[in-house]
């Protein structure tokens, strides 16, 4: 009866380990499509927005070219 009660506790110990592994793993799935996820609204907003940033930083540099040193 012992061993077989020794058995059944190492069991759920075996499977316990294996979910936590599984845990991890997917965590760090999850983690890689956030990365993914913000360099893809990165790439599109630095692509909506850049002709109007470079427009900005010129206007910003005619005046500050324009101050009398």
């Amino acid at each position: 009866m012992q061993k077989a009660y020794a058995t059944l506790v190492s069991l759920i110990a075996v499977a316990q380990d294996r979910l936590e592994r599984e845990e991890k793993g997917a965590t760090a799935v999850e983690y890689g499509l956030m990365v993914g996820l913000i360099a893809v609204v990165i790439i599109a907003a630095v692509t909506l927005l850049g002709g109007e940033l470079k427009s900005l930083f010129e206007t910003i540099q005619t005046k500050l070219a324009a101050i009398p040193k």
